[in-house]
């Protein structure tokens, strides 16, 4: 069984997968961890971020691999803390929107996908990556409640910058960001993670 997982940043994609996949003992699949990866090992190999044909073939011949759940890595290194670096947010962006790049990931995640249950998550999942899934979810939130998440994450933040931020990555993300039509929607604003996760597992439950 697959479960996809869509939606803006910071609506609670990586959380809930993640927890909802150690829940139901399936497979966790981060699509988002793979393009940072691409991205740290282009920009340590020096290939040009705006040259998609090459950032292609980079990622053609060095599949991410995940260890487990935490564990990142790529051309034989672990990348885990590395690909959350600042650098790398301000870079993935432009990596991403390489349709040649998007056409290898894609392919990846479904190899990595057919592997077992899994939980994938990320954008474009349900339509794209995964359209036959089992459960599709599509997580939504207020945009200042997103911009609290993100300032959780990184506290030495400027609260004012990370919402300019997620905004402009909204808008960036507009093309690649679509909801499968038939995705559940949750609205994941005043929930707990556990609410979250017991909804979804309902979900996989009924679909099993």
């Amino acid at each position: 069984m697959i479960v996809a997982i869509d939606g803006p940043a910071g609506a609670g994609k990586s959380s809930v997968a993640r927890a909802l996949a150690a829940r139901l003992g399936f497979h966790y699949l981060d699509t988002g961890a793979m393009y940072r990866a691409l991205t740290w090992l282009a920009l340590r190999d020096g290939v040009p971020l705006d040259d998609g044909p090459g950032l292609a073939a980079l990622a053609e011949s060095f599949p991410v691999t995940f260890g487990d759940p935490e564990t990142v890595s790529i051309a034989g290194v672990a990348v885990t803390l590395a690909i959350r670096e600042s650098v790398i947010d301000a870079s993935v962006p432009v990596v991403a929107r390489h349709p040649e790049v998007r056409a290898v990931m894609r392919q990846r995640q479904r190899d990595l996908g057919r592997q077992g249950d899994s939980v994938i998550e990320g954008r474009d999942i349900g339509v794209v990556v995964a359209p036959d899934a089992e459960v599709k979810v599509w997580l939504v939130a207020d945009p200042m409640v997103r911009v609290g998440r993100r300032h959780a994450e990184r506290a030495d933040a400027d609260a004012g910058m990370l919402a300019e931020e997620l905004m402009r990555r909204d808008e960036r993300d507009a093309v690649n960001t679509h909801r499968a039509d038939d995705a559940i929607e949750i609205d994941t604003t005043a929930l707990t993670l556990d609410a979250v996760i017991e909804r979804i597992a309902r979900l996989v439950e009924a679909a099993s």
